[in-house]
C-alpha cells in the first residue's frame, strides 16, 4: 500500500529504548508514503508506543489511549494502533475495555507497523504478537526525532537478570543481542546523517554479544564504532554493576570517542534489600566495581539510579542507603518511588512501604544528591571541557547556546551555558571555559 495522502500522529512512551523503537516505526511508515502531523486532530492514523515499567508510566500510556480514542468521533482518525509494552502486557484487556483500538502490535512486533496500518485503514482489526526471542529487523532506516545530533542505538532486547521488582523479562523476553555488523552499518548510516553521539541502550548493555559470540562483547563493539567518521562521543547507558570488567574499563580507554561516563544502575546499598531484590551484588562489590572505576578512570563520570521504598526497607536500611550515597558521591544520581507490579514476585512481598514514606525518603536522597552535585559542580570552575551544542537561548541579545559535556546524557543529566557572540549549531563541539554553576548545571565562555 502507498500511504500518500494518509496523515499520520505518532505519541512514544516510556525509555529510549522504546523511542528507538518509535523512530524505526516512523521510518517503515515514511518509506512507504505516509506523512506525518504533530496535529491529533488532523490525523488519518493515530500510532502510539506505550510503556507500563511502573504504574506512573503504565497511566500515562492507558490516558493517552483513551484521549486519542476521542478522535474516532471528534477527528480525522480511522486508525488507532498502540504498540509497545502495554500492547504486549495487556493485550485482552485493551480490546475488551478500549474497542476504538483497531490493531496492536507486541514489543517484539513493531516491524509489522506498515501491515497493522493497512489493515486499520480496511477496516480489519489486527494483532500481531510475535515470539518475545524474535529480534525485529529493519532494512528502512529510522526517522530521528532527537533533533538530528545525537541518537540512540539499540544494541540488544530483553534481559535474563529477572529482578524481582520488575516486569521487562516478561514482556520483552530474554536478553538477546543484535549483531555487530547490523549496528556499525545502522551507526555509519546516523553518522553520514549528521548524528555526532551515539548513545549505547539496551535493558543491559554490559553482556552484550554473549549469547552470539560466546563471550562479552562490548568493547568489540566499541571499537568499530570508534572507527566510524563523523562521530565524536559514544555514551553507554544501563551497565550492570556485576558485569564491569577491565575489557570493558581498557576498551573505554583505548577508545578516544567514548566518553568516559557510565550508567550504572545499583538501585540500593543495603545487601538485605539487594538480596530480595534479585540483585547480584552487595554492598561491598559496588564499593570496589565503584573504587576500581575511578581509579582506572579518574576523570570518570559515574550516574546512577536507585529504588526507594522497597518491600521491607527499613528506616535504618534507607539511612544506610543515605550514607553510602553521601560517601560515594556519584556525579549524577536517579531515584525511582517503588512501584509494586503486578506478576512480579516483590508485590507480594509483606511490610509494602506507605507512599507517604517512599516520597518522604525521595525527597531525602534528592536533597542529599543535589548538596553532593552543589559541591562537585564548584570544582569544574576555571577549567576548560569540551561541550556539545544543544541550541541558543530564545533571547538571541544574550547570545548565551545551551549544550551539555561529556558529563551529561541528553535529557536526565545537567547543562551547560556559554556564551559566544558567533554563529553555532546543534551538534557543534567547542571549548569552554567554565565561570560558575548553578546546582546541577553549569556556565562557561567559549575560547
Amino acid at each position: 500500500m502507498n500511504g500518500k495522502g494518509v496523515s499520520v500522529f505518532v505519541m512514544s512512551f516510556g525509555c529510549d529504548k522504546n523511542l528507538s523503537d518509535t523512530e524505526h516505526m516512523l521510518g517503515i511508515m515514511a518509506s512507504d508514503g505516509y506523512g506525518f502531523t504533530q496535529d491529533e486532530s488532523e490525523a488519518d492514523v493515530i500510532v502510539i508506543n506505550t510503556c507500563c515499567f511502573i504504574n506512573d508510566a503504565k497511566q500515562e500510556s492507558i490516558d493517552a489511549i483513551l484521549e486519542m480514542a476521542e478522535y474516532k468521533s471528534s477527528g480525522r482518525c480511522r486508525a488507532l494502533i498502540v504498540t509497545g509494552c502495554l500492547g504486549e502486557r495487556y493485550r485482552d484487556e485493551i480490546i475488551k475495555e478500549i474497542p476504538e483500538v483497531d490493531a496492536i502490535l507486541g514489543t517484539a512486533a513493531y516491524d509489522d507497523i506498515e501491515r497493522a496500518v493497512e489493515a486499520a485503514l480496511a477496516g480489519k482489526r489486527l494483532e500481531d504478537y510475535k515470539p518475545l526471542n524474535y529480534l525485529p529487523e529493519d532494512n528502512k532506516g529510522r526517522l530521528l526525532t532527537t533533533g538530528g545530533h545525537f541518537a540512540y542505538l539499540k544494541i540488544a532486547e530483553g534481559c535474563d537478570k529477572h529482578c524481582t521488582y520488575c516486569i521487562i523479562p516478561k514482556i520483552r523476553g530474554s536478553f538477546r543481542s543484535v549483531p555487530i555488523e547490523r549496528l556499525v552499518g545502522e551507526a555509519t548510516d546516523l553518522a553520514e546523517r549528521g548524528v555526532k553521539e551515539l548513545i549505547l541502550v539496551a535493558q543491559e548493555t554490559t553482556v552484550y554479544g554473549k549469547d552470539l559470540y560466546g563471550k562479552k562483547s562490548l568493547g568489540r563493539l566499541l571499537g568499530e564504532l570508534n572507527k566510524i567518521q563523523g562521530l565524536r562521543w559514544i555514551r553507554i547507558m544501563y551497565c550492570y554493576p556485576e558485569e564491569i570488567d577491565d575489557n570493558l574499563i581498557d576498551a573505554i580507554m583505548a577508545n578516544d570517542k567514548v566518553c568516559h561516563y557510565l550508567d550504572i544502575p545499583i538501585q540500593h546499598a543495603n545487601d538485605t534489600i539487594l538480596k530480595r531484590m534479585g540483585r547480584k551484588t552487595d554492598k561491598a562489590d559496588l564499593t570496589r566495581v565503584i573504587e576500581h572505576l575511578r581509579e582506572r578512570i579518574p576523570d570518570i563520570c559515574i550516574r546512577t539510579t536507585l529504588i526507594t521504598g522497597f518491600p521491607g526497607e527499613s528506616q535504618e536500611q534507607h539511612e544506610e542507603l543515605m550514607q553510602f550515597v553521601n560517601d560515594m558521591e556519584f556525579d549524577r544520581l536517579g531515584v525511582f518511588k517503588y512501584s509494586p507490579e503486578e506478576d512480579t514476585p516483590a508485590a507480594s512481598f509483606p511490610d509494602q512501604v506507605s507512599d507517604e514514606e517512599k516520597e518522604r525518603r525521595f525527597k531525602a536522597l534528592m536533597e542529599l544528591q543535589q548538596e553532593v552535585v552543589c559541591d562537585m559542580a564548584g570544582s569544574f570552575i576555571g577549567k576548560t571541557m569540551k561541550v556539545m551544542i544543544e541550541g541558543r537561548m530564545t533571547d538571541e541579545e544574550d547570545n548565551v547556546y545551551v549544550g551539555r559535556t561529556y558529563r551529561d546524557a541528553p535529557d536526565i543529566d545537567g547543562l551547560i551555558f556559554v556564551r559566544y557572540e558567533g554563529q553555532l549549531m546543534s551538534g557543534d563541539i567547542v571549548n569552554a571555559k567554565i565561570t560558575a554553576s548553578d546546582y546541577y548545571d553549569l556556565i562557561g565562555e567559549v575560547e
